[in-house]
């Protein structure tokens, strides 16, 4: 996992849903990350500082065009 990956809960955490998505802005290291979190209209639920156990990368940025169907 790297910085600007897409991600997504793969377990509950502080009140957010499993698939929550969100985008890594910061990597602490290779378990720490800092992530922005987004409802369904794209808009910033909140940023938090999570461990890799709660995220699976949907999207990369050598993916190219991101496609949100």
């Amino acid at each position: 996992m790297n910085e600007l990956d897409c991600v997504k809960l793969i377990k509950p955490f502080k009140g957010l849903k499993v698939g929550t998505k969100g985008c890594i802005v910061l990597k602490y290291t290779e378990n720490d990350f800092e992530v922005e979190f987004f409802d369904e209209n794209d808009e910033t639920i909140d940023v938090y500082t999570i461990s890799r156990e709660y995220l699976e990368v949907y999207w990369t940025p050598k993916d190219g065009y991101l496609n949100k169907n």
